[in-house]
Formats: C-alpha cells, sequence, structure tokens
C-alpha cells in the first residue's frame, strides 16, 4: 500500500490529508483518486500540481512499491 499525502488546497477539497491507498503507479492512483471525488479529479488536473514519489519530485508516470509514499503538491506561491 502506498502513503497518499495531499497538500495545501488539494486536502481542502479532498476533506483529508493523509490515506494508505493499494495501487501500482501514480497514473493509477492519480485515476483511483480522481474517480473517487470530482473536485478532487479536477483539482490535481490544473497545471502546476506535482507529485513526488519518496520525497522526489517526478515527472510523469511511475511505479509504486510496498510502503511508497505519493504526495501531491499544489502550485506554489509567495514571493
Amino acid at each position: 500500500m502506498a502513503r497518499v499525502l495531499l497538500f495545501g488546497r488539494l486536502s481542502d477539497i479532498a476533506g483529508w490529508r493523509e490515506r494508505e491507498v493499494e495501487s501500482a503507479s501514480i497514473a493509477a492512483l492519480r485515476a483511483l483518486l480522481s474517480g473517487e471525488d470530482a473536485d478532487l479529479a479536477e483539482a490535481l488536473a490544473r497545471p502546476g500540481v506535482q507529485v513526488a514519489l519518496d520525497q522526489a519530485i517526478v515527472r510523469g508516470d511511475a511505479a509504486l512499491g510496498a510502503g511508497s509514499e505519493v504526495a501531491f503538491l499544489p502550485p506554489m506561491s509567495g514571493g
């Protein structure tokens, strides 16, 4: 199972910050989460949302192993 973390606005939209999910890849995980919550699906699809796998930013899809940590990060703002 993967540990899934949502930060900032994403956790506000979903109503949770952390949960365990069974998924084989980031793409499958994103599809699973999107299928459960249309508002979260829209937020995850927005430009600038990044994904970190085991605390490293990844682009595109990646396989998940037992104990993987996946964090969805909203776009950053500030100065």
